[in-house]
């Protein structure tokens, strides 16, 4: 018993997220995507993520089809 409100309240929340669109702020978004310095490879602690995807590559490319 009681499982109806508590139904009820998840069913109300997940049609306001559903139905609802949340403000964007695009001066942020153009902020941020202007920001790139065009190094989308670099992982921030001084490792290029191409040589991660070599390293990965050389240790399991035989397993590839």
């Amino acid at each position: 018993m009681g499982r109806g409100r508590a139904k009820a309240k998840q069913t109300k929340v997940a049609r306001e997220l559903k139905y609802s669109s949340p403000a964007t702020d695009l001066a942020a978004l153009q902020r941020e995507l202007s920001s790139d310095n065009g190094d989308s490879h670099h992982l921030g602690d001084g490792t290029d993520e191409t040589a991660v995807d070599d390293a990965v590559i050389d240790e399991y490319g035989e397993y590839r089809r």
